[in-house]
């Protein structure tokens, strides 16, 4: 996906919402160990590729959620770190998103120039239940990061994040459903009540996906298919784009970068009905399909 920059692959599980990890799962339809963690090769340095023009792949305006496969600050990849924020730091007109379960970390992990936090960098921490959205959240809350999210997936558990959310420091809260083998259920009135806590505060919600087992009403479903899950997700209206999260995004040399020269999203027909639809990066037009 162009959305995703790897640098690093495999991780530790730290939590309960580690169980049933979609990549461990993934590796191992491949034969391979998703506990074993190593620096990727040429997808390293994704950010600043560039085509044969001399083009960045990556346009200005972009957003890459950042370790998909992993977490950026797992210890074990302290090594590579600061080479990871140095391309960081060289595409200042370009959003990066950093997911992570392991937040008492970050302070010893930023970069000597870091200051309040640089304006294009998008810090989440993953809040499966409540147990982990109190250890957690207020930790995010005390660092020094310009632009901060909630990631309630694989959502196992209900979670009120009112308290927190009040404190006008989080501008996104995100959930979806469990997937692969062992999929845990996420009920519908835990999302529903996450909802209308975000829209109390007109804080985006976005509700992302069902995941293969979906409660309503006391009913429980069973959706096998993942584009069924977010399509439900759509149809359930809770999604729902709250105050705008103002980038600062600049060129090299520190200017900023005028609209009309930033990224815009390409969406296909079947986008329209999507749960991710609200913090999808657009179609990367590869042309494998046809929708």
């Amino acid at each position: 996906m162009h959305d995703i920059w790897n640098p690093w692959h495999g991780c530790v599980k730290v939590s309960e919402g580690c169980e049933n990890c979609y990549m461990y799962y993934l590796d191992a339809l491949h034969d391979g160990d998703g506990s074993r963690i190593y620096r990727t090769g040429a997808g390293f340095r994704y950010p600043l590729s560039k085509d044969r023009a001399g083009n960045y792949k990556v346009q200005s305006g972009e957003m890459l959620r950042v370790c998909m496969t992993s977490d950026f600050f797992l210890a074990e990849a302290d090594p590579w770190r600061a080479e990871a924020w140095d391309i960081i730091r060289q595409r200042p007109d370009v959003k990066f998103y950093l997911l992570t379960k392991r937040p008492q970390r970050v302070p010893d992990c930023l970069p000597p120039d870091w200051g309040d936090g640089w304006p294009n960098v998008f810090m989440n921490v993953t809040a499966e239940n409540q147990r982990r959205a109190d250890e957690r959240v207020p930790i995010l809350l005390s660092l020094p990061f310009r632009h901060k999210g909630v990631m309630c997936a694989p959502f196992i558990g209900p979670v009120r994040l009112r308290e927190y959310l009040q404190t006008g420091q989080i501008e996104q809260v995100l959930c979806d459903g469990e997937n692969y083998n062992g999929a845990r259920p996420l009920h519908y009135d835990w999302v529903k009540s996450l909802h209308d806590e975000c829209k109390e505060f007109n804080i985006t919600f976005v509700f992302c996906g069902t995941g293969r087992r979906f409660v309503k009403d006391g009913r429980l479903y069973k959706i096998e298919d993942s584009g069924m899950g977010t399509l439900q997700a759509y149809k359930s209206g809770l999604s729902f784009l709250g105050k705008p999260i103002e980038f600062e995004l600049t060129d090299a040399w520190g200017y900023p970068i005028p609209e009309k020269k930033l990224y815009k999203p390409r969406f296909r027909a079947k986008c329209a009905r999507c749960g991710m639809r609200l913090t999808c990066n657009g179609c990367s037009n590869c042309g494998k399909c046809d929708a």
